[in-house]
């Protein structure tokens, strides 16, 4: 399912315009990635939960010379399923 398909079943269910629908996932959207983005976790009960992870720095390889380099450290986002999502993928 992609975003435009999401807002049309949002719209379906919750009797709301296409367009309508379409804003509101686009704020929550917004919304989760602001909150992510200031290192903060975001916490959805059963659906799972948004948070930053650190990478340290470690040391990789050149696939194509075989030279080795240092990757920097970064950071990323991870994504926990809630209980119920995964029992509703288990089913």
């Amino acid at each position: 399912m992609r975003k435009p398909e999401l807002a049309s079943a949002i719209a379906e269910r919750a009797d709301l315009s296409k367009d309508k629908a379409g804003q509101v996932l686009n704020v929550i959207l917004d919304e989760i990635t602001g909150s992510v983005a200031k290192g903060q976790d975001v916490s959805l009960i059963g659906f799972g939960s948004f948070t930053v992870r650190e990478r340290a720095a470690r040391t990789g390889k050149n696939p194509q010379t075989g030279q080795p380099l240092t990757i920097p450290a970064s950071k990323t986002v991870a994504f926990k399923p809630g209980k119920a999502l995964k029992e509703a993928v288990t089913k």
